[in-house]
Order: C-alpha cells, then structure tokens, then sequence
C-alpha cells in the first residue's frame, strides 16, 4: 500500500503479481465465478488475482475471495489521495473496527466515494456492505482468520499513512532500518502466506501439503514478504517521487545509497521468493500448486532486469511482457 498511488494487496490476495495488466482468458481447468461481487467487483479491481481465484480448491475459494476484497477496499481507503491523512487514518480505522465484528459495515459518505477516481474502485465502496454480508456467511472458523489477516494488513497500510503521509519530492522520507522494513513486508503481505496456510489446513487438513502447518507457515510468511520486496524494488522511483523510500537509507535524496540497497534486498527478495517454490512443492493439489507457483514465477522475471538495474532503467519501471506471464501461467501447472 502506498499513500498517494494505489498499491494492490499482495501475495495470494492478488497483492499483486508485479504486472499491470489484466489477465482475461479463461482456462479449462478455472472454475467461473458467476455471482455479482465475484463477476462485476472482484474481477474489477483483483487484475491477475481473478485467474488464481479460479485455480483455488472449491473449499478455499470463498474465504480467500473475501479477504482480497476486504484488503482491496481498505487500500483504496488508504490510498484516497484527495483526502486528508487524518481523514484516511479515521476511515480506516472506522473499517478495521467493522472487520473485527465491533460496529455494522460502514457506509462511506459520498463525497468520500467521488473522490476515488477509478469507477472499479468506487464500485468496490458501493458494495461494502455485501462484502461484509458475505464475510457473515463464511464458517466461523474461517471468517476469524479473515478477519484477523485484515486486521494485520490494515495495520500495515495506516503505519503506511502514519510514516509517509506528508511526506514529498522535496522531503523525502525513508525507513530507518532493516528490521522496519522486514515488518511492513509482514503486515502487509507476510500474513497473508500465514492465512493461505492456515485456510489451506483448516479446509483440507492433511491432504493440503506433504509438510507440516508449522513449516509453511514459515514459508507462506517469508514469501509474502519476498512477494511485496519485488514490488517495493520495481517502484522504487516512483514511490521517490512522491517522498516515499521504503528501502533503508540514511539519505533517499542519495542515488548511489538507494541504488546500494536496492542491491542488497533484491538478492534478499529472491532467497524469499523461492521460499514460494518450496511451499508449492508442497501441496498436493495440482491447481493449488499452481495458483500458489504462479505468483513467484513472475517474481523471479521480473527480479531478473531488477538485478543490477541502472536509476534510467528503474525510472522506466520494468514490466515483463504478457506473452512471458502467460508462458509463466501455463508452467505453473506442470509444478
């Protein structure tokens, strides 16, 4: 989550694979989603999520569907650049109490709505309220684990807002330390591996992974994490130019100490990426190893340009082509 520029949530919830484009054929072996939230909300606004959904196992697919919208929503929240960071902190917070069951599904006033200037986003306000619906439908069991991933990535977004939401090109802002960083990546994507596991165990048992749940709760964190580093290292100059340096520096305005880190976490990026191979490994579902693959194959291309990449090479954001997202796609299922 960014405070200015919309940042998917990552990881399994769509938090984003590092493109930008929409994947829409849809494969023999995806299941459709044909109700209204699913059809005309989620595949709105979750870009490549929509086609994992479709790979999930029947029993994981609904909790796993609301979560990603509920994490969705609370990053449009944040990331309402029009607003103030106090009104932002206050609609967060007003969400984060609906998720944790403490007061009924908000309803955003309208001024809040108009000024979301995406119409897949604004729609995705509209529906809160069904969104939170079908979070009262989910077994209880699995409904506690959605709330409580929630829960942590909304913490993540609103120490977002709190670190850089005044932040400019001007001021710049940067973490302080390694271990800042390491704890944003967790709120914001690490717990979500942690869900994924636990929804897998929950909703399959045994039959879910050949390891135990305390190992892939490990590997599911520590991908999530390698998962939101990709994106960090791929926006690094885009985020500078709103103020914002997610990477550990004594001095963003420093190219050469950007460029210096960015090194170092990209190679860090990649050992945790490949955490996600291992986890996938794993599973003993061949749609699940692949919804769960697929996210990582892309990591690792698009880190490949992101190794040793000069400041003009990262100011151009670095992109890997549909054709290789879909060769990555149909890969993933032979894992």
């Amino acid at each position: 989550m960014a405070a200015d520029s919309s940042r998917d949530p990552p990881l399994f919830f769509g938090h984003r694979f590092p493109v930008g484009f929409d994947i829409r054929p849809r494969p023999p072996f995806a299941a459709p989603v044909s109700d209204v939230l699913g059809k005309k909300v989620l595949k709105g606004v979750s870009r490549s999520f929509y086609l994992t959904l479709r790979m999930l196992p029947v029993a994981m697919r609904e909790a796993a569907s609301v979560g990603y919208l509920l994490a969705r929503t609370s990053d449009t929240l944040a990331d309402t650049a029009f607003t103030s960071v106090p009104a932002r902190l206050e609609s967060l917070m007003l969400f984060a109490g609906a998720v944790g069951g403490d007061s009924d599904a908000p309803r955003w006033d309208g001024s809040l709505v108009e000024t979301i200037a995406d119409p897949k986003e604004r729609r995705l306000l509209e529906y809160s309220e069904e969104i939170f619906q079908w979070l009262h439908t989910l077994p209880s069991a699995e409904a506690e684990l959605v709330r409580d991933v929630v829960k942590t990535i909304v913490s993540g977004q609103a120490l977002d807002l709190e670190r850089f939401g005044h932040a400019t090109h001007e001021a710049p802002v940067a973490l302080e330390s390694d271990a800042m960083l390491e704890d944003y990546a967790w709120r914001v994507a690490g717990c979500v591996g942690e869900f994924w596991t636990k929804l897998g165990f929950l909703t399959s048992g045994q039959n879910y992974s050949t390891a135990s749940e305390s190992v892939l709760l490990e590997k599911g964190a520590s991908y999530g994490k390698g998962l939101q580093l990709v994106n960090i290292l791929r926006d690094v100059v885009e985020d500078l130019s709103v103020g914002r340096c997610y990477l550990p520096v004594d001095d963003p305005n420093d190219i050469q100490a950007v460029l210096a880190s960015h090194a170092i976490w990209c190679e860090r990026a990649l050992v945790a990426v490949a955490d996600g191979d291992a986890y996938a490994e794993t599973l003993h579902s061949r749609r699940l190893r692949a919804a769960t693959a697929l996210p990582a194959l892309i990591a690792r291309k698009t880190l490949q340009p992101l190794r040793g990449a000069t400041w003009q090479n990262l100011a151009e954001r670095i992109k890997i082509p549909r054709s290789e997202v879909y060769l990555s796609l149909f890969h993933s299922l032979r894992i």
